[in-house]
């Protein structure tokens, strides 16, 4: 019960505050949403992507 008083206390109790925090969270859970939908997304096409399969293609100079 501290702990929900304190959070609340903190973050919410002041509309200024509670904007804040929705806005930060929001940024938050989109950088982290974005990185983890990134890396399904790695993982699913693994050699079949541009970066991966690049060095078949580029021409090696010769010297």
């Amino acid at each position: 019960m501290s702990l929900t008083k304190s959070v609340y206390n903190l973050l919410f109790r002041r509309t200024s505050t509670f904007a804040i925090t929705i806005m930060v969270g929001a940024v938050v859970f989109e950088r982290i949403f974005d990185q983890g939908g990134e890396a399904v997304f790695e993982q699913l096409n693994r050699g079949k992507l541009w970066k991966h399969i690049k060095h078949n293609y580029e021409n090696k100079e010769e010297e």
